[in-house]
């Protein structure tokens, strides 16, 4: 099951890599005979979508790997630096881009754009492209749970913006010659890719500064445990996040007069159940004694 999952891990992975790279060669290709800026925008868009696909795979393979003596928590914290250099790239790429549309848009002569529909026509067909990459890693994403793919693929839904967009500012200039309507796009367009990298840098910061899982994780753990046959309490629970993985310890506490295997199999079980509602939690559970209570010590 494992290996069929890490197949379709990186089938989606190389799906990402391919159309990525077709999309930059297009609009590449597509920026040269249009000049249109909102083009350009949409090529830096894909340009770093080629880079994070990129990473997504080396994450995919490196993540896998088991812990070893040097890193006895695996190796999953490579995501974060990753994402960490994703987000400086775009931010750049987003500055630049916002600086050349606002030159244009200042520019007592406005620029012409040319060959508009040769620049719609490759836009649309990365809209079709962007739109299969994305069924299918929702579909990976459904099977397999993993957090890389299911990013992956809101980034990528987050790229059919851009690329509407500029169909709209090719048409304007096109139908009515309003050059300028590229020039906005390509702002709007800046500001999206830069509202990303603040979001991503910041998960990623997150990350690597040990912060604990989402809320929401940690109250479905105390769920389980509150729950678990057995299980008297619990206590100091502490998680925290590296790449896609949930680092968990918690301390349960039993009866202390309980054979030891009977301790071990209850602990045993709570485990398998929070990795089961958590497929990419590594967890940790202490076994601890019941202290009685102030009342049950002053009766006796």
């Amino acid at each position: 099951m494992a290996t069929e999952q890490t197949r379709l891990n990186l089938s989606a992975g190389l799906a990402s890599v391919t159309v990525a790279s077709v999309l930059v060669a297009l609009k590449l290709w597509a920026l040269g005979q249009t000049g249109a800026l909102s083009v350009a925008a949409s090529l830096a868009d894909s340009a770093m979508d080629l880079m994070v696909s990129l990473m997504a795979m080396a994450a995919i393979f490196y993540a896998a790997k088991p812990a070893d003596e040097d890193h006895a928590f695996g190796h999953t914290s490579a995501e974060d630096l990753a994402s960490l250099g994703q987000s400086i790239f775009i931010l750049v790429s987003a500055g630049v881009i916002a600086v050349a549309a606002v030159q244009r848009l200042l520019a007592p002569v406005p620029d012409t754009l040319s060959r508009e529909a040769v620049g719609m026509g490759v836009m649309a067909v990365s809209i079709l492209l962007t739109l299969g990459l994305v069924l299918w890693q929702g579909r990976v994403a459904r099977r397999t749970g993993n957090k890389v793919v299911a990013a992956d693929r809101l980034h990528y839904l987050g790229d059919l913006l851009p690329n509407i967009g500029a169909i709209v500012s090719l048409w304007a200039s096109r139908a009515f010659g309003l050059t300028a309507i590229d020039s906005v796009v390509a702002l709007a367009a800046a500001g999206m890719l830069a509202l990303g990298a603040a979001r991503i840098g910041r998960d990623a910061f997150h990350a690597l500064m040990d912060r604990r899982a989402d809320p929401v994780v940690i109250a479905g753990i105390e769920a389980i445990a509150r729950d678990w046959p057995g299980v008297q309490g619990y206590h100091d629970i502490k998680t925290r996040m590296a790449g896609s993985r949930i680092f968990v310890q918690i301390h349960i506490e039993l009866d202390g007069d309980l054979p030891l295997r009977r301790a071990h199999d209850i602990g045993a079980g709570l485990r398998r159940a929070i990795l089961q509602a958590y497929p990419q939690a590594d967890v940790i559970v202490h076994k601890d004694v019941t202290q009685p209570s102030p009342q049950a010590h002053d009766q006796t």
